[in-house]
């Protein structure tokens, strides 16, 4: 039986996701949404996408990496060249960055995920940055000056590749690889004595979120007209990583409605650059503040469904044993 809830609950959100897939190509394709409204929607399908990279990453893994920008920006360039260098089509693109990004994943990942902790999150944010180092002084992709990328980004591409991700990393947090992942997040140690390969799991969980992350990357540049080292500094490992921790460690569903907020308050707040961080800074603080689990702490939205119905059954129970 629940089974049959969890098939009956996915349809019935891929069913949503479709409805509200369509509704959205007939407003961006009918002109009804302006061009700054559409990009403000891009650019939460694209944080959506990293958002719930890193979570497998950080949430499921407990590997804390801080160098998430720098697959986003191999996916970048990678999917640029093939695309405005090559010639080649942008399906190839997009899997020429998710591919390019993986390959990084698993390079950097054999060496330093034998790390932990601090020097983990060390290696990590010293791999982002040699990363925007070596774009910055390659000329073939424009060095400091960047690289110019049409515009290939559309929304049925978008919403494709976010609801991909999203499908995938779930299937495979409640597969028993991911629960292998879960446990080494909840105590490597005892993961390691019960014979489960720590290593190769760790190493996994961090090309999938790479893989993804260079889609991203991909989508990104093929948005944005044009893609600069700037782009992909360690303040943009930051900021994905904020949206994994406000959204609750472990729980896919916080990771993506934080992209989604944050990505709102930060664009509607670009109209006041003289306080802009001050004001965005400040509600980060006050959610940690009285929320440090982050919105959804490690549950899923779709635990407070299934809470609501045990108390509605609860009243029921009670009611009957009172009426015996």
């Amino acid at each position: 039986m629940n089974i049959f809830k969890q098939a009956k609950f996915f349809w019935t959100s891929i069913i949503l996701a479709v409805i509200f897939s369509a509704v959205m190509q007939f407003l961006i394709v009918g002109g009804t949404l302006n061009q700054f409204y559409v990009n403000t929607v891009f650019f939460i399908g694209i944080n959506i996408i990293l958002a719930a990279s890193l979570h497998l990453i950080i949430g499921i893994t407990g590997q804390f990496s801080i160098g998430h920008a720098g697959f986003l920006a191999v996916g970048a360039y990678a999917s640029a060249i093939v695309t405005m260098k090559l010639g080649l089509p942008f399906p190839l693109a997009l899997l020429a960055g998710g591919a390019a990004a993986a390959l990084a994943g698993l390079v950097i990942g054999i060496p330093t995920l034998r790390l932990k902790g601090d020097y983990l999150a060390i290696a990590t944010l010293g791999f982002g940055e040699i990363v925007r180092i070596v774009f910055l002084n390659i000329d073939y992709v424009g060095g400091a000056s960047g690289m110019t990328v049409s515009h290939l980004t559309t929304w049925p591409w978008l919403i494709g590749c976010v609801l991909l991700t999203v499908i995938v990393i779930i299937n495979f947090t409640n597969s028993t690889h991911g629960r292998a992942c879960i446990s080494i997040r909840e105590n490597e140690i005892a993961a390691d004595a019960m014979g489960i390969n720590t290593t190769f799991y760790k190493v996994t969980a961090f090309v999938i979120g790479a893989f993804f992350a260079g889609i991203a990357g991909a989508l990104y540049a093929h948005n944005f007209y044009i893609i600069q080292p700037t782009n992909f500094g360690f303040l943009k490992s930051f900021d994905i990583l904020i949206l994994v921790v406000l959204g609750g460690l472990g729980s896919m569903s916080g990771a993506v409605i934080a992209a989604i907020l944050l990505t709102i308050i930060s664009t509607f707040l670009s109209n006041y650059p003289e306080v802009r961080m001050v004001i965005y800074s400040l509600l980060l603080i006050v959610m940690m503040l009285f929320r440090p689990q982050g919105l959804l702490g490690t549950k899923e939205i779709t635990s407070f469904f299934k809470a609501g119905k045990s108390a509605k059954g609860g009243v029921k129970n009670d009611s009957e044993d009172t009426v015996a």
